[in-house]
């Protein structure tokens, strides 16, 4: 018998307690991973999402941008592919947790200016 199905059975409270606070640790560290890789970041905001190759290329990418180490980024994908999801939405708010300070700006080619 596994010892946490006799800690179930002696002390079911305890056992109660071990899950909630198992599943809470689970939750803090995927927070955590959250907060620091923009792939990671997606996953955690959008649990339908699915990731495919180009998923991973493209937030490498950003995530370089968020680092420093990447100054500058034309992105050229077919519609449909999660380039204004990232771009537009996801990205923005992942620099905003990682700096609430900071200052974006974003444009469009068909999209007129808000003032």
């Amino acid at each position: 018998m596994n010892k946490f199905k006799l800690l179930q059975e002696k002390y079911p409270e305890a056992a109660k307690e071990l899950t909630e606070l198992t599943l809470r640790l689970d939750e803090l560290n995927e927070t955590k991973k959250a907060k620091k890789n923009f792939l990671d970041f997606v996953k955690f905001l959008w649990p339908d999402f699915i990731e495919g190759a180009h998923h991973r290329k493209y937030a490498k990418k950003l995530q370089e941008v968020a680092e420093g180490k990447c100054k500058r980024l034309i992105i050229n994908m077919a519609p449909r592919h999660t380039k204004s999801e990232f771009a537009s939405f996801l990205f923005p708010a992942f620099m905003m947790g990682l700096n609430p300070r900071l200052k974006l700006i974003q444009g469009t080619h068909t999209a007129g200016f808000v003032t």
